[in-house]
Protein backbone atom coordinates (compact mmCIF):
# COMPACT_ATOMS: atom_id res chain seq x y z
CA UNK A 1 0.00 0.00 0.00
CA UNK A 2 1.38 3.27 -1.31
CA UNK A 3 2.10 6.07 1.63
CA UNK A 4 0.34 9.13 1.96
CA UNK A 5 2.52 12.20 1.84
CA UNK A 6 2.29 14.15 5.22
CA UNK A 7 4.53 17.65 4.24
CA UNK A 8 2.77 20.38 2.56
CA UNK A 9 -0.76 19.53 4.12
CA UNK A 10 -3.39 21.69 6.00
CA UNK A 11 -1.90 20.42 8.96
CA UNK A 12 1.44 20.86 8.66
CA UNK A 13 0.55 25.17 7.46
CA UNK A 14 -1.43 24.78 11.08
CA UNK A 15 1.48 23.61 13.11
CA UNK A 16 4.13 25.98 11.62
CA UNK A 17 1.64 28.63 12.64
CA UNK A 18 1.22 27.46 16.27
CA UNK A 19 5.02 27.25 16.21
CA UNK A 20 5.55 30.48 14.74
CA UNK A 21 3.00 32.22 17.83
CA UNK A 22 4.99 30.52 20.67
CA UNK A 23 6.40 33.14 23.58
CA UNK A 24 9.83 32.99 20.88
CA UNK A 25 11.57 34.72 18.10
CA UNK A 26 10.66 33.20 14.93
CA UNK A 27 12.73 29.93 14.74
CA UNK A 28 14.31 30.34 17.93
CA UNK A 29 14.38 26.65 19.27
CA UNK A 30 16.45 25.68 15.87
CA UNK A 31 16.00 21.78 14.89
CA UNK A 32 13.29 21.21 17.77
CA UNK A 33 10.69 23.14 15.77
CA UNK A 34 11.58 21.09 12.86
CA UNK A 35 11.14 17.86 14.62
CA UNK A 36 8.06 19.16 16.23
CA UNK A 37 6.73 20.18 13.32
CA UNK A 38 7.46 16.37 11.89
CA UNK A 39 5.87 14.67 14.57
CA UNK A 40 2.81 16.50 14.54
CA UNK A 41 2.52 15.55 10.45
CA UNK A 42 3.65 11.72 11.28
CA UNK A 43 0.86 11.78 14.11
CA UNK A 44 -1.85 13.44 12.70
CA UNK A 45 -2.15 16.66 14.95
CA UNK A 46 -1.65 19.47 16.07
CA UNK A 47 -0.62 18.34 19.66
CA UNK A 48 0.99 15.22 19.49
CA UNK A 49 1.50 12.85 22.04
CA UNK A 50 3.79 10.22 21.80
CA UNK A 51 2.37 6.90 23.61
CA UNK A 52 4.16 3.76 24.99
CA UNK A 53 7.49 3.86 22.60
CA UNK A 54 8.67 0.67 21.34
CA UNK A 55 12.44 -0.07 21.46
CA UNK A 56 12.89 -3.09 19.59
CA UNK A 57 16.40 -5.37 19.06
CA UNK A 58 16.38 -7.21 16.32
CA UNK A 59 19.38 -9.77 16.25
CA UNK A 60 20.50 -12.36 13.93
CA UNK A 61 23.82 -14.03 12.64
CA UNK A 62 25.94 -13.25 9.31
CA UNK A 63 27.36 -16.07 7.71
CA UNK A 64 30.42 -13.46 6.46
CA UNK A 65 31.45 -12.96 9.46
CA UNK A 66 33.36 -16.27 9.33
CA UNK A 67 35.67 -14.57 6.85
CA UNK A 68 37.51 -12.62 9.36
CA UNK A 69 35.34 -9.35 8.89
CA UNK A 70 34.48 -8.97 12.64
CA UNK A 71 37.06 -8.00 16.11
CA UNK A 72 34.45 -10.49 17.31
CA UNK A 73 33.28 -13.98 17.76
CA UNK A 74 29.92 -14.76 16.44
CA UNK A 75 29.12 -16.47 19.67
CA UNK A 76 28.50 -12.32 20.76
CA UNK A 77 25.74 -12.36 19.12
CA UNK A 78 23.97 -14.89 21.08
CA UNK A 79 26.06 -13.62 24.33
CA UNK A 80 24.84 -9.60 23.96
CA UNK A 81 20.95 -11.05 23.63
CA UNK A 82 21.57 -12.64 26.98
CA UNK A 83 22.91 -9.49 28.11
CA UNK A 84 19.88 -7.54 26.93
CA UNK A 85 17.48 -9.96 28.56
CA UNK A 86 19.38 -9.51 31.56
CA UNK A 87 18.93 -5.67 31.81
CA UNK A 88 23.04 -5.09 31.46
CA UNK A 89 23.82 -3.87 27.85
CA UNK A 90 23.66 -0.02 27.37
CA UNK A 91 20.67 -0.08 25.67
CA UNK A 92 18.55 -1.95 28.25
CA UNK A 93 20.12 0.85 30.84
CA UNK A 94 18.91 3.22 28.62
CA UNK A 95 15.27 2.33 27.76
CA UNK A 96 15.22 1.75 31.89
CA UNK A 97 16.11 5.55 32.48
CA UNK A 98 13.66 6.89 29.82
CA UNK A 99 10.44 4.49 30.25
CA UNK A 100 10.61 2.68 27.20
CA UNK A 101 9.48 -0.81 26.48
CA UNK A 102 12.32 -2.94 25.43
CA UNK A 103 11.63 -6.04 23.00
CA UNK A 104 14.86 -8.94 21.91
CA UNK A 105 13.33 -10.62 18.18
CA UNK A 106 15.73 -13.47 17.54
CA UNK A 107 15.66 -12.90 13.73
CA UNK A 108 18.02 -15.35 13.04
CA UNK A 109 20.63 -16.06 15.63
CA UNK A 110 22.75 -19.38 15.62
CA UNK A 111 21.41 -20.03 19.59
CA UNK A 112 18.45 -21.59 21.24
CA UNK A 113 16.99 -19.00 23.58
CA UNK A 114 14.95 -20.41 26.41
CA UNK A 115 11.52 -18.87 26.12
CA UNK A 116 11.38 -15.59 28.60
CA UNK A 117 9.88 -12.27 28.81
CA UNK A 118 10.81 -9.27 26.24
CA UNK A 119 11.78 -12.02 23.70
CA UNK A 120 10.19 -13.27 20.51
CA UNK A 121 10.81 -15.86 18.89
CA UNK A 122 10.88 -14.88 14.58
CA UNK A 123 13.99 -17.07 13.51
CA UNK A 124 14.15 -17.72 9.88
CA UNK A 125 17.09 -19.93 10.30
CA UNK A 126 20.36 -20.24 12.14
CA UNK A 127 22.01 -17.15 10.82
CA UNK A 128 22.93 -16.15 6.82
CA UNK A 129 24.69 -18.17 4.07
CA UNK A 130 28.12 -16.50 3.29
CA UNK A 131 27.47 -14.03 0.81
CA UNK A 132 30.72 -14.40 -0.61
CA UNK A 133 29.76 -18.07 -1.78
CA UNK A 134 25.82 -17.26 -2.64
CA UNK A 135 23.34 -14.87 -1.89
CA UNK A 136 22.90 -14.65 2.18
CA UNK A 137 19.50 -15.64 1.79
CA UNK A 138 16.76 -17.05 -0.34
CA UNK A 139 13.78 -15.37 -1.72
CA UNK A 140 11.97 -16.96 0.27
CA UNK A 141 14.11 -16.35 3.67
CA UNK A 142 13.79 -12.65 2.68
CA UNK A 143 10.13 -12.51 2.22
CA UNK A 144 9.45 -14.34 5.43
CA UNK A 145 11.68 -12.04 7.64
CA UNK A 146 10.02 -9.12 5.91
CA UNK A 147 6.71 -10.72 6.82
CA UNK A 148 7.50 -11.17 10.48
CA UNK A 149 8.81 -8.12 10.72
CA UNK A 150 5.47 -6.49 10.22
CA UNK A 151 4.07 -8.53 12.59
CA UNK A 152 6.35 -7.83 15.32
CA UNK A 153 4.88 -4.38 14.57
CA UNK A 154 1.25 -5.46 14.53
CA UNK A 155 1.75 -7.42 17.98
CA UNK A 156 3.27 -4.02 19.87
CA UNK A 157 1.55 -1.00 20.93
CA UNK A 158 1.89 2.73 20.91
CA UNK A 159 3.01 5.24 18.17
CA UNK A 160 6.78 5.22 18.18
CA UNK A 161 8.95 2.50 16.96
CA UNK A 162 12.98 2.63 17.83
CA UNK A 163 14.72 0.66 16.19
CA UNK A 164 17.90 -1.59 17.51
CA UNK A 165 19.83 -4.50 16.41
CA UNK A 166 22.53 -7.26 16.96
CA UNK A 167 24.36 -9.48 14.19
CA UNK A 168 28.38 -10.02 14.46
CA UNK A 169 28.87 -8.83 10.89
CA UNK A 170 26.29 -6.95 10.65
CA UNK A 171 28.41 -3.41 9.58
CA UNK A 172 30.09 -5.37 6.75
CA UNK A 173 26.44 -6.07 5.43
CA UNK A 174 25.35 -2.49 5.70
CA UNK A 175 27.97 -1.41 4.25
CA UNK A 176 27.32 -3.85 1.31
CA UNK A 177 23.97 -2.09 1.05
CA UNK A 178 25.29 0.81 1.22
CA UNK A 179 27.62 0.60 -1.93
CA UNK A 180 24.87 -1.45 -4.21
CA UNK A 181 22.37 0.83 -3.27
CA UNK A 182 24.50 4.44 -3.44
CA UNK A 183 26.86 3.77 -6.01
CA UNK A 184 29.41 4.63 -3.86
CA UNK A 185 33.44 2.62 -3.35
CA UNK A 186 33.08 0.35 -0.85
CA UNK A 187 36.04 1.30 0.45
CA UNK A 188 34.22 4.77 1.51
CA UNK A 189 30.94 2.72 2.74
CA UNK A 190 33.26 0.14 5.02
CA UNK A 191 34.48 1.31 8.63
CA UNK A 192 36.01 -0.48 11.69
CA UNK A 193 32.73 -2.05 12.90
CA UNK A 194 33.57 -3.68 16.24
CA UNK A 195 37.28 -2.23 16.17
CA UNK A 196 39.01 -4.00 13.74
CA UNK A 197 42.72 -2.10 13.53
CA UNK A 198 43.77 -1.15 10.09
CA UNK A 199 45.30 -4.38 8.97
CA UNK A 200 41.97 -5.87 9.53
CA UNK A 201 40.33 -3.10 7.93
CA UNK A 202 41.76 -3.44 4.85
CA UNK A 203 41.39 -7.29 4.45
CA UNK A 204 37.50 -6.45 5.57
CA UNK A 205 36.89 -3.72 2.09
CA UNK A 206 39.17 -6.65 0.01
CA UNK A 207 36.36 -9.45 1.23
CA UNK A 208 33.26 -6.93 0.97
CA UNK A 209 34.75 -5.96 -2.98
CA UNK A 210 34.95 -9.45 -3.56
CA UNK A 211 31.40 -9.68 -2.49
CA UNK A 212 29.77 -7.41 -4.35
CA UNK A 213 31.52 -8.42 -7.29
CA UNK A 214 30.30 -12.08 -6.59
CA UNK A 215 26.60 -10.69 -6.56
CA UNK A 216 27.27 -7.63 -9.34
CA UNK A 217 24.34 -7.92 -11.40
CA UNK A 218 22.13 -7.40 -8.19
CA UNK A 219 20.53 -4.14 -8.31
CA UNK A 220 16.67 -4.17 -6.87
CA UNK A 221 16.76 -3.23 -3.25
CA UNK A 222 15.00 -6.23 -2.24
CA UNK A 223 17.35 -8.31 -4.28
CA UNK A 224 20.04 -6.50 -2.45
CA UNK A 225 18.58 -7.63 0.94
CA UNK A 226 18.49 -11.21 0.11
CA UNK A 227 22.33 -11.19 -1.57
CA UNK A 228 23.94 -9.00 1.33
CA UNK A 229 21.49 -8.05 4.61
CA UNK A 230 21.18 -10.41 7.41
CA UNK A 231 17.52 -12.00 8.94
CA UNK A 232 17.51 -9.19 11.46
CA UNK A 233 18.11 -6.71 8.66
CA UNK A 234 14.69 -8.03 6.65
CA UNK A 235 13.20 -8.30 9.76
CA UNK A 236 13.63 -4.40 10.81
CA UNK A 237 12.78 -3.52 7.06
CA UNK A 238 9.19 -5.24 7.60
CA UNK A 239 9.14 -3.61 10.26
CA UNK A 240 9.75 -0.32 9.31
CA UNK A 241 7.74 -0.31 6.33
CA UNK A 242 4.64 -1.45 8.67
CA UNK A 243 4.92 1.46 11.44
CA UNK A 244 5.56 3.80 8.34
CA UNK A 245 2.39 2.56 7.18
CA UNK A 246 0.42 2.91 10.46
CA UNK A 247 2.04 5.70 10.78
CA UNK A 248 4.09 5.46 14.00
CA UNK A 249 7.52 7.45 14.65
CA UNK A 250 10.13 5.59 13.38
CA UNK A 251 12.99 6.92 15.12
CA UNK A 252 16.34 5.28 13.41
CA UNK A 253 19.16 4.52 15.45
CA UNK A 254 23.07 4.40 13.86
CA UNK A 255 24.34 2.79 10.20
CA UNK A 256 23.10 -0.59 10.10
CA UNK A 257 19.56 0.60 11.29
CA UNK A 258 20.05 3.56 8.76
CA UNK A 259 20.93 0.96 5.72
CA UNK A 260 17.89 -0.64 6.51
CA UNK A 261 16.13 2.55 6.26
CA UNK A 262 17.94 2.63 3.02
CA UNK A 263 16.41 -0.39 1.47
CA UNK A 264 12.86 0.88 2.51
CA UNK A 265 13.52 4.27 1.12
CA UNK A 266 14.60 2.60 -2.70
CA UNK A 267 11.02 0.43 -2.30
CA UNK A 268 9.20 3.19 -0.66
CA UNK A 269 11.11 6.93 -0.57
CA UNK A 270 8.06 8.48 1.44
CA UNK A 271 8.85 6.33 4.27
CA UNK A 272 11.43 8.89 5.32
CA UNK A 273 8.83 11.37 6.79
CA UNK A 274 8.40 8.96 9.20
CA UNK A 275 11.93 8.94 10.00
CA UNK A 276 13.63 10.57 12.79
CA UNK A 277 17.69 9.86 12.65
CA UNK A 278 18.99 9.94 16.20
CA UNK A 279 22.51 10.28 15.52
CA UNK A 280 24.93 10.54 13.20
CA UNK A 281 27.62 7.45 14.16
CA UNK A 282 31.45 7.41 14.65
CA UNK A 283 31.39 4.22 11.86
CA UNK A 284 32.64 5.53 8.58
CA UNK A 285 30.10 6.08 6.00
CA UNK A 286 27.21 6.98 7.87
CA UNK A 287 27.72 10.57 7.31
CA UNK A 288 27.90 9.76 3.41
CA UNK A 289 24.43 7.53 4.19
CA UNK A 290 22.76 10.29 5.59
CA UNK A 291 23.58 12.68 3.03
CA UNK A 292 22.24 10.70 0.40
CA UNK A 293 18.88 9.78 2.27
CA UNK A 294 19.16 14.10 3.17
CA UNK A 295 18.53 13.13 6.81
CA UNK A 296 19.45 15.48 9.46
CA UNK A 297 20.43 13.57 12.69
CA UNK A 298 19.52 15.06 16.17
CA UNK A 299 22.81 13.75 18.31
CA UNK A 300 26.53 13.88 16.86
CA UNK A 301 28.30 12.17 19.90
CA UNK A 302 30.66 9.19 17.68
CA UNK A 303 28.87 6.47 18.82
CA UNK A 304 29.31 3.28 17.32
CA UNK A 305 27.53 0.62 19.34
CA UNK A 306 24.15 -0.04 17.94
CA UNK A 307 21.45 -2.00 20.08
CA UNK A 308 19.42 0.95 20.01
CA UNK A 309 21.44 2.94 21.98
CA UNK A 310 21.75 6.31 20.11
CA UNK A 311 17.46 6.16 19.00
CA UNK A 312 17.33 6.10 23.05
CA UNK A 313 19.85 8.76 23.68
CA UNK A 314 17.84 10.53 21.29
CA UNK A 315 14.41 9.83 23.02
CA UNK A 316 14.23 12.67 25.13
CA UNK A 317 14.30 15.77 22.22
CA UNK A 318 11.42 13.65 20.90
CA UNK A 319 9.46 14.38 24.04
CA UNK A 320 10.11 17.74 24.25
CA UNK A 321 9.23 18.70 21.23
CA UNK A 322 5.67 17.34 21.63
CA UNK A 323 5.81 19.24 25.16
CA UNK A 324 6.39 22.46 23.45
CA UNK A 325 3.89 22.36 20.74
CA UNK A 326 1.71 21.35 23.72
CA UNK A 327 2.28 22.84 26.76
CA UNK A 328 4.12 26.36 25.51
CA UNK A 329 2.34 29.49 25.70
CA UNK A 330 1.38 31.35 22.86
CA UNK A 331 2.11 35.10 22.33
CA UNK A 332 -1.61 35.74 22.70
CA UNK A 333 -2.28 33.37 26.10
CA UNK A 334 0.40 34.51 27.80
CA UNK A 335 -0.03 38.64 27.07
CA UNK A 336 3.31 38.99 25.65
CA UNK A 337 3.73 41.16 22.53
CA UNK A 338 5.06 39.82 19.58
CA UNK A 339 7.67 41.41 17.35
CA UNK A 340 6.13 43.50 14.39
CA UNK A 341 7.73 41.28 11.91
CA UNK A 342 6.45 38.03 13.08
CA UNK A 343 3.15 39.82 13.60
CA UNK A 344 2.57 41.58 10.23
Amino acid sequence: MPLSDLSHSTLSQALQNKLDQKTKPLGALGRLETLALQLGEILGSESPELQQPQLVVFAGDHGLAARGVSAYPSDVTWQMVENFLAGGACVSVLARQHGIDLTVVDCGVRHDFAPRPGLLDYKVAYGTADALEQPAMSAFECERAVAQGRAVVKSLPGNVLLLGEMGIGNTSAASLLMARLTGLEIADCTGVGTGLDDAGLQRKIAVLAQVLERHAGVTDPLEAMEAFGGFEMATMLGAVLQAAQENRVVVVDGFIASAVVLVAHALQPLVLQRCVFAHSSGERGHALMLHHLGAQPLLDLGLRLGEGSGAALAWPLLQSACLVLRDMASFASAGVSQSDAASS
